[in-house]
C-alpha cells in the first residue's frame, strides 16, 4: 500500500488527527490571509525518484528550449521572436540583456496515471506558489501529521529556502558574501491586485533570513549609483514585473532603463533579467515539438521531449481539419496569455463551436496541444467524510542547482483545465514509495502524430 492509499484510508475511516491537519496547523499570518480559504483539507504525496527523475528530465528540457534560436534560427533572435508573435517593442526588452536566461522557473504538469507529462512552462522570476511550501512546514507541526510523516518518511524540499539561497548566490560578487537586501518589484500599479500575494511572499523569505523589500519599478531610486527602494539599498531586484507590463506602460522603458543599466555594469543584480520571456511564451513549447527540431537531436533528447511534453503544435490553416477530426483529444491555447485565459477545450465544445474556434485561432497566435491524462486525485472531506475526485496541476520548480520544491492546484472538475481563481491548493510531501513502472508506449507520441 503507498503512502497515499494509507492516508487516504486512514482518514476515511475518521482519523480525525489527520483530517483535521491542514485546519489544525498554525499558518503564517500572510499566508492564512492569501490561501487559507483556499487549501484542500490534505497535501498531495509523490514518490521522491518519481518527482526527481522528471525534474531531471525538466532541467535537460529546459536547456534544449533555450537552445531553440540557435537550432531552428541559426542563433537569429529576430527569426525566432516573429515566429513566436513577439513585436519589435518587446522583443528589444527581452533581448536587451541577452538571449540565454539562467534556469529558474515552474512546469505545470498533469500526472496521466503512469508519469507526469508537461503542458506549460513559466520560466523567470515571477512564479506564483512558491510559498506553498510553508504549508509543509506548518503541517510537520501539527502532531498527528508529524507522527504520520516520521512513521513513513516523508520529505519535502521547501523552495522559499532554495530560492534564498540561489539570491545569496547571484549577488555574492557584489555583496562579498555578506546578506544581500533582496527588492521584489512588481511593475507600476501591479502590487494593487496582488498585495496579499506579495506579503505571503515576502513573510515567507523573511523567515528564509532574505531581508526583502516590497514596491514597483517606478519607485526605484538611483542614489551614489546604487538602486535603492524605499530609501534602503538594494543588491538582488527579484523581477516581478514582465516585459508586456513594461511596453504597455508610457513610463515603463524609462523607469526600466537604470534597472537594465545597473545589472550592466554590476551594480545590483536583476533576477531573472527579461530574456526569460523569450522561452515563456507557449509557442516555444510548440517549437519544441517542431518535425524540423528533432531532425537534429540525438536519439536521447527526442527520447526525452516525446516522454515530457504531449503533440503541441502552433495552429496554421493546415491543421484545421487534422484538429477537427480529433476534436475530443485537443486543447486550444493563445501563446501568449496567462492563468487558462482563452483556453477552448475541443472535448468541452461542440463540433460547431470547434469549428469556429479553428477557424477564428488558425495563424491568429494560438497553439493547439494533445490531451494529457490527468488520474483523479481522491480527497476526503473532513466535515462529511465523503470522498470526491480532484484534478490536479503539479507545479514543479526549478533552479540552477536543481529541484526546488512542488506544489499542487486541484479542480473538483474532470476537465483538467485549471483556470485562475477557480482551484484550491495544497503542498506537496515526498514519499520512499517505489516510482511506478512506465509501460507501453503513449499513443499520443507515436509517428502518425509526431509527422504532423
Amino acid at each position: 500500500m503507498t503512502v497515499t492509499e494509507t492516508y487516504l484510508r486512514r482518514t476515511a475511516e475518521g482519523d480525525r488527527g489527520l483530517l483535521d491537519a491542514v485546519r489544525d496547523a498554525e499558518l503564517p499570518e500572510a499566508f492564512a490571509e492569501a490561501f487559507g480559504k483556499v487549501l484542500l483539507p490534505r497535501p498531495f504525496f509523490v514518490p521522491e525518484a518519481e518527482i526527481r527523475a522528471v525534474a531531471d528530465d525538466l532541467s535537460t528540457f529546459f536547456g534544449l528550449l533555450f537552445d531553440i534560436p540557435q537550432r531552428l534560427y541559426d542563433g537569429d533572435l529576430g527569426r525566432y521572436c516573429e515566429a513566436l508573435g513577439i513585436d519589435a517593442a518587446r522583443a528589444a526588452v527581452m533581448r536587451r540583456l541577452g538571449d540565454r536566461p539562467a534556469l529558474y522557473g515552474r512546469a505545470d504538469l498533469s500526472h496521466d496515471g503512469e508519469s507526469f507529462k508537461l503542458f506549460e512552462l513559466n520560466v523567470g522570476s515571477s512564479l506564483g506558489g512558491t510559498d506553498r511550501a510553508e504549508l509543509a512546514r506548518v503541517l510537520l507541526g501539527v502532531p498527528a501529521f508529524r507522527a504520520f510523516a516520521d512513521e513513513h518518511g516523508l520529505g519535502h524540499v521547501h523552495t522559499g529556502e532554495r530560492l534564498a539561497a540561489t539570491l545569496r548566490e547571484v549577488s555574492r560578487d557584489l555583496t562579498g558574501g555578506a546578506e544581500p537586501v533582496v527588492a521584489y518589484v512588481e511593475a507600476n500599479g501591479g502590487l494593487a491586485g496582488s498585495t496579499h500575494l506579495a506579503r505571503s511572499f515576502a513573510e515567507m523569505m523573511h523567515r528564509c533570513g532574505i531581508d526583502l523589500v516590497v514596491g514597483e519599478v517606478g519607485q526605484l531610486e538611483e542614489r551614489n549609483g546604487r538602486l535603492h527602494l524605499h530609501g534602503r539599498r538594494v543588491d538582488v531586484i527579484l523581477r516581478y514585473f514582465t516585459p508586456n507590463e513594461i511596453v504597455d506602460d508610457p513610463a515603463g522603458p524609462r523607469d526600466l532603463e537604470p534597472v537594465l543599466r545597473a545589472h550592466e555594469e554590476g551594480r545590483v543584480v536583476l533576477w531573472t533579467t527579461p530574456q526569460s520571456a523569450l522561452f515563456g511564451n507557449k509557442g516555444a513549447l510548440a517549437l519544441m515539438s517542431d518535425p524540423r527540431l528533432r531532425e537534429g537531436l540525438t536519439d536521447a533528447e527526442t527520447q526525452l521531449i516525446d516522454r515530457v511534453l504531449p503533440w503541441t503544435r502552433l495552429l496554421t490553416p493546415e491543421l484545421v481539419d487534422h484538429c477537427r477530426a480529433h476534436r475530443d483529444e485537443l486543447i486550444l491555447k493563445p501563446r501568449a496569455d496567462y492563468g487558462g485565459a482563452g483556453i477552448v477545450a475541443g472535448w468541452d465544445s461542440t463540433d460547431q463551436e470547434w469549428k469556429d474556434m479553428l477557424g477564428e485561432a488558425a495563424g491568429a497566435g494560438f497553439i493547439v496541444q494533445r490531451r494529457a491524462g490527468c488520474r483523479p486525485e481522491t480527497v476526503i472531506d473532513p466535515v462529511s467524510g465523503e470522498a470526491a475526485e480532484w484534478s490536479a496541476t503539479w507545479g514543479v520548480f526549478l533552479l540552477p542547482s536543481g529541484y526546488a520544491g512542488s506544489y499542487v492546484r486541484a479542480l473538483e472538475d474532470a476537465s483538467g483545465v485549471v483556470r485562475a481563481g477557480t482551484f484550491k491548493t495544497t503542498t506537496v510531501f515526498h514519499t520512499p514509495d517505489p516510482a511506478p513502472v512506465v509501460t507501453g508506449t503513449d499513443p499520443g507520441k507515436d509517428a502518425a502524430w509526431q509527422a504532423i
